[in-house]
């Protein structure tokens, strides 16, 4: 596990040192302040005039109308950002032929993934963690509730984490790190919209399938502050099948 973390560690600096590191994350900050100041402002004209409306009694509630739609956002966000991120993983490595020195050092293949993946999820926690300062700002003005604010969080660095799973296999499977992008955001593109099928599909079996299986409707539970077993145990296995595989597709350069 010490091998996975010094992994972790070089990924992370490499990130963190690189001007596309800053380049996403001044754009993420960017994107996500703007959504945030624009919702605000809307909540605010809203309530003002609902406020003079005297049919109404009850002003809009501030975790429906500004905390879940903010984290909902983060990750339409974050499903465009988490491919550019995990693109390089392995591809560069493999394409600078640097993949293959790792794999000869006294290295095992589940510490190389582990830490290909935990150095790219902790420059994702570190631009989650530039967001504090948005639900700061409603606790500050307002009172927003701390179990939902912190259930957001919690349901994004665990979708965050699906991302970064799949873009790494994906970032395994080729060289080129423009294909490994396209590749894992066409996949998470489909993966997130499967339950749109749903409505329409006159309550086929299958398209209750693609409802559980779509990564927005777990999702969306828990930006509500609903926190189900089965959420986690989806996001937790999704996570896991994806690192396996990036596994066995390492583990297989191994015997070329």
């Amino acid at each position: 596990m010490r091998n996975a973390w010094y992994i972790a560690a070089r990924e992370f600096r490499a990130t963190v040192s690189s001007p596309m590191g800053w380049g996403v994350l001044a754009a993420f900050l960017m994107v996500t302040g703007f959504f945030f100041a624009a919702m605000v402002g809307f909540y605010v004209e809203e309530t003002a005039s609902m406020g003079m409306n005297p049919y109404v009694d009850q002003p809009f509630d501030l975790n429906e109308y500004l905390v879940a739609p903010f984290f909902s956002n983060t990750a339409l966000i974050l499903l465009f950002l988490c491919p550019a991120l995990s693109m390089r993983l392995f591809a560069e490595d493999r394409k600078t032929q640097s993949l293959e020195l790792l794999l000869t050092a006294p290295v095992r293949t589940s510490d190389i993934v582990l830490g290909k993946y935990l150095g790219g999820m902790g420059f994702v926690l570190l631009v989650l963690l530039c967001t504090a300062h948005y639900p700061l700002v409603l606790f500050i003005y307002g009172s927003p509730d701390l179990s939902v604010v912190l259930s957001g969080y919690m349901a994004t660095i665990l979708l965050t984490g699906s991302f970064m799973a799949l873009g790494t296999l994906a970032s395994a499977c080729t060289e080129s790190q423009v294909l490994a992008m396209i590749a894992s955001f066409a996949a998470l593109l489909v993966i997130w919209v499967a339950s749109w099928a749903e409505p329409s599909s006159g309550g086929a079996w299958w398209a209750a399938v693609l409802a559980h299986l779509s990564l927005l409707n777990h999702f969306d539970q828990m930006t509500k502050g609903i926190i189900r077993l089965e959420d986690l145990v989806y996001y937790l296995s999704f996570i896991g099948f994806f690192l396996f595989a990036t596994w066995q597709r390492v583990e297989a350069f191994r015997w070329r």
